[in-house]
């Protein structure tokens, strides 16, 4: 009945890809959109939080509320900057950087599984065309 239906067939998909990345990030008690902000903020240091949802392709009011989140974890700070004073930097904690190498690896982990399911060059293939089809609907 939807098998032409680009709504439908790529939310069936991201239900799917959600339950792998939620058994990823279990250990941490995270949840994938955590735990990709956190890596995003580990990758980046001092990332204003505009910047982190620009990075992450959220709004920014989504971005608060995962941020409050993982200050709430204690593996986040928000800091003043130089540069905006009404903005501020974000940094990871101790605990944070802690678990960069063991959230890098579990997202290997995930990555390797699903090219092994799909193969590199369909896996890498997929990826590109998203984001191109996403680009076109900004």
């Amino acid at each position: 009945m939807f098998d032409r239906c680009i709504y439908f067939n790529t939310l069936a998909l991201a239900r799917q890809l959600e339950r792998v990345w939620t058994e990823a990030f279990k250990p941490f008690d995270l949840t994938p959109p955590q735990g990709f902000m956190l890596r995003a903020v580990l990758a980046k240091p001092g990332l204003l939080q505009s910047e982190l949802a620009d990075e992450l392709k959220i709004a920014r009011a989504t971005a608060t509320r995962g941020l409050d989140g993982l200050e709430a974890k204690g593996l986040i700070e928000r800091r003043p900057t130089k540069t905006d004073k009404r903005e501020r930097g974000i940094a990871p904690t101790k605990e944070a950087l802690a678990l960069h190498d063991k959230l890098n690896a579990a997202s290997g982990a995930v990555t390797d599984r699903l090219k092994g399911i799909f193969g590199e060059t369909v896996f890498l293939g997929f990826v590109e065309q998203a984001k191109a089809v996403a680009s076109k609907l900004e």
